[in-house]
């Protein structure tokens, strides 16, 4: 098969991958895998991703085939499918992320009467429960009273960032205690 891939350009390569011969196109995904994956780990945030990114990316490569010019080296052309793929699959987490986050800011926790109960230690440990940049954003805002302004420069991170840290701390927080309580 290494003589095979050799010799075969991609000219005969798309060819016969556009008509749907099974063997070229399977010598097509062996010649640029690897390489795509490669990429593919570029863009994204875990293996897992890189993988789902690069099988569809190669859906998409051997449904568009029959639209490939030859105005530039195949592998350009396939890599150029990896990229836009994994900026979908980003675009796409990072939509589903914020509905999210949105969601779970929708839903109040309600803990008024569950706070006083709750001893120091107990709190303390909650907060070491949560995301390190959330927690000391909590603690900065919350205990040492300092403005979103002030976080932002101790952190060096943007006064948004420090709100939706906090956010994120007391949500997390609320549902820490919503669990111990027992109640859901």
């Amino acid at each position: 098969m290494i003589e095979e891939l050799q010799k075969i350009t991609d000219k005969e390569l798309v060819l016969h991958c556009v008509n749907h011969d099974r063997r070229y196109q399977e010598i097509l995904y062996r010649l640029h895998a690897d390489d795509m994956y490669s990429v593919a780990l570029i863009y994204c945030e875990s293996e897992q991703d890189a993988c789902d990114v690069l099988q569809e990316s190669f859906i998409k490569v051997f449904k568009r085939l029959d639209t490939f010019k030859f105005e530039c080296p195949l592998k350009a052309w396939i890599r150029k499918i990896i990229v836009n793929t994994a900026l979908d699959h980003y675009r796409k987490r990072k939509r589903e992320q914020e509905n999210a986050l949105n969601y779970m800011q929708a839903i109040e926790v309600e803990v008024d009467d569950i706070v006083p109960t709750l001893n120091a230690n107990e709190l303390l440990n909650m907060m070491k429960q949560l995301p390190l940049k959330a927690a000391m954003v909590l603690k900065l805002f919350a205990i040492e009273g300092y403005a979103h302004k002030e976080i932002a420069d101790m952190l060096n991170i943007t006064e948004g960032t420090s709100k939706s840290q906090l956010n994120r701390a007391r949500l997390l927080l609320k549902t820490l205690i919503y669990e111990m309580n027992g109640t859901h």
